[in-house]
């Protein structure tokens, strides 16, 4: 099992939100292959960090929420390892069984990046997660965000 580490970050604006996906996709490549878990109350940023974590890894076009179609698929160019990105949002599912139901593990089982939002409503569905961001809305609207891991890449995100 990998090393687990912990790290505290602060985003005081946009910038410094897309500077840490910039480096979080460093560390994901060659192959972008990881869970990645976002939680975080409504408007705390979540499917911003989605949009600046893809589009480091080179995802053109429209990025959409998945807020209703729950899963949102991406082709990651070749320069980015290639493979495919899902961007999931659970916000919506009333029953953790709804996860099977959907067709979800063969997805989890496949390759690639997975992004889950609000992965607290799929509980007991999901596989580990290589990477749990815990976003915070502070006040100020900046974030306090605690990163929890494996340690390559909670270290990238320090």
């Amino acid at each position: 099992m990998a090393a687990i580490l912990e790290t505290e970050l602060l985003w005081t604006d946009e910038s410094s939100a897309q500077a840490t996906a910039q480096r979080l996709a460093a560390a994901l490549l060659p192959s972008p292959n990881a869970v990645v878990e976002l939680h975080g109350p409504l408007g705390a940023g979540k499917t911003t960090f989605v949009r600046l974590l893809l589009r480091a890894l080179g995802v053109q076009g429209r990025i959409k929420s998945p807020s209703y179609a729950v899963m949102e698929v991406y082709d990651l160019p070749a320069a980015s390892g290639g493979g495919v990105a899902s961007h999931f949002d659970f916000y919506r599912f009333g029953d953790p069984r709804e996860w099977e139901d959907a067709g979800f593990r063969d997805v989890f089982a496949a390759p690639g990046l997975k992004l889950c939002e609000w992965p607290e409503k799929a509980a007991g569905q999901l596989p580990p997660a290589d990477l749990q961001l815990f976003i915070e809305l502070m006040p100020d609207d900046s974030r306090r965000v605690r990163a929890v891991g494996a340690r390559r890449l909670v270290q990238a995100l320090a």
